[in-house]
């Protein structure tokens, strides 16, 4: 791929867009209501005086049906998508989906289902919860399962709460206060050290190895306190590396008393062909919207499910979705159990986000256990091709081959004055969304790469090549990578300006200037 002949748009119609607002003109009108089919009555009869509005909806836009259709539509041809190309995000898994799982979702038995509806009249949708728990159970090796959290961090802080009520009934409510302390990896997901304080622990952080792996040495003096509750462990870890001694990291923490919470964030690199829990894993997080085909990213819904041994099967949330083998007296098979006294009880409304179970249900059954298997074998295939090639390009601060994401550095490229930020945002140019950067925090001029299974042969070459041109570029003319990106329609952002004066909401020109 030879270095893109960059020119700035400067069409009417895709050059400085006008918000909505500003689009506004008085009097004109978007929509028609249809007449009224009831018996008009007095508003105020409705809706009480000091529940309605007085300003006359000042402020909304006042648009045609035109406007809005061609001001939306201009603005959603701008933004990059997973159905436009890759998003290499390290850490993330941004994997294309088919659109047969979002299809199922739609099901109007599911979607338009209440979720106040009786037992027996939502046999279908505990069902789909049940069989999942069956293979979620499965696919990580432990055999409790809750798909109430909301998102990872939220099944993540489940995962805590839960060694914390394991360790309480355990020790004794006197002999457990003293064992308050997490451990926590330095190359660490930020959620992690989060989780860990809202569920009332104090984190101690373990040291990596010059290698990249958890070092062991640090982690058998810190248990030796002997105040560890537990160990969250993200595997592979956020370096993209396997803990290889991923046994005698939970033996270790075992053995002082504490308990292993694994980070599922990276289960792309596992799922059909490493079980946690026959690693030694006591509890773990999935990320339905990641790993099981939920679109990631604008904003959620997510969807954490929470695994774990049948020793601490009795603290997860309730209600819990079980099935009556003989049937009830209605017929029913599937029924909610809230009768688990040691429950840390409900973490969230309802059963949790129904949708993405159906997607991830969906996504497993179409895979089947060898489906699962490939992806998962493409997933880690693709970043260690991707590590190969650029090797020759980009600093790689591990030898050891990664798992489904690499790490590589912006060392060499610094050297010319272009740095991390600099690459990504020429990568742009090129015309693919930038990776991960500046993380994990203990690699200095970060680049994380995660290609995911979705990505073929020909795409994977496309984004080498550029890297690879942007690697020259770096060294022949830094000054082309370091005011990139050249084809957006505002150049390069102010990002430190953006962080400490934001401006968070449109304000009418007059009272902007009055503020």
């Amino acid at each position: 791929m030879s270095s893109p002949n960059i020119t700035k748009v400067t069409s009417h119609i895709s050059h400085n867009e006008s918000l909505i607002f500003e689009r506004s003109q008085p009097g004109r009108i978007g929509y028609r209501l249809p007449p009224l089919d009831v018996e008009a009555q007095p508003l105020a009869e409705i809706i009480p005086p000091e529940f309605q509005r007085d300003d006359d909806l000042e402020g909304v836009p006042e648009v045609s049906e035109v406007d809005v259709i061609r001001h939306f539509t201009r603005m959603s041809t701008w933004n990059y998508s997973i159905d436009l190309g890759m998003y290499p995000l390290g850490s993330c898994t941004m994997k294309y989906n088919s659109r047969l799982n979002e299809k199922v979702a739609r099901i109007a038995g599911f979607a338009n289902l209440h979720p106040l509806a009786n037992e027996e009249d939502a046999q279908g949708a505990l069902q789909v919860i049940y069989e999942l728990q069956q293979h979620l159970a499965e696919i990580t090796g432990l055999p409790g399962v809750s798909l109430q959290p909301a998102a990872g961090a939220h099944g993540e802080m489940t995962g805590v709460m839960i060694i914390r009520a394991f360790i309480d009934a355990r020790d004794g409510e006197g002999a457990s206060a003293n064992r308050r302390t997490m451990l926590i990896p330095d190359s660490a997901h930020g959620t992690n050290p989060a989780s860990a304080h809202l569920s009332g622990f104090s984190v101690k952080t373990i040291r990596s190895t010059a290698e990249g792996f958890t070092d062991l040495d640090h982690l058998r003096e810190l248990c030796g306190k002997g105040n560890v509750a537990g160990l969250m462990l993200t595997n592979p870890n956020t370096l993209g590396l396997f803990e290889k001694n991923i046994k005698e990291i939970c033996r270790i923490v075992h053995d002082a008393g504490g308990l292993v919470y694994m980070d599922g964030a990276n289960m792309n690199a596992l799922v059909g062909v490493a079980r946690p829990g026959d690693m030694g894993v006591d509890v773990i997080h999935l990320n339905l919207h990641k790993t099981f085909s939920t679109p990631h990213g604008g904003g959620g819904p997510g969807c954490g499910p929470c695994c774990c041994t049948k020793e601490l099967e009795p603290f997860l949330p309730v209600p819990r979705v079980v099935k009556v083998e003989s049937g009830t007296g209605d017929g029913s098979l599937f029924k909610l159990d809230s009768n688990h006294p040691q429950s840390i009880g409900r973490v969230k409304a309802f059963y949790g986000n129904y949708g993405m179970m159906l997607r991830a249900l969906a996504y497993i059954q179409t895979h089947g256990h060898d489906g699962l298997r490939e992806a998962t074998e493409a997933a880690v295939l693709n970043a260690r091709y991707i590590a190969h090639a650029l090797v020759s390009d980009y600093d790689k601060p591990f030898a050891a081959p990664p798992m489904h994401e690499v790490v590589f550095t912006d060392k060499r490229q610094s050297r010319k004055g272009a740095h991390t930020l600099d690459i990504a945002k020429r990568l742009i140019d090129y015309g693919f969304h930038p990776m991960t950067i500046y993380f994990p925090l203990i690699v200095s001029g970060a680049m994380l790469i995660e290609p995911t299974e979705s990505v073929g042969h020909q795409e994977l070459d496309q984004f080498i090549e550029a890297m690879r041109s942007i690697a020259r570029e770096a060294i022949e003319n830094p000054e082309l990578v370091l005011n990139a990106p050249h084809s957006t329609r505002i150049g390069r952002l102010d990002e430190a300006a953006a962080a400490r004066k934001p401006v968070l909401r449109w304000k009418p020109k007059a009272k902007a200037d009055a503020a």
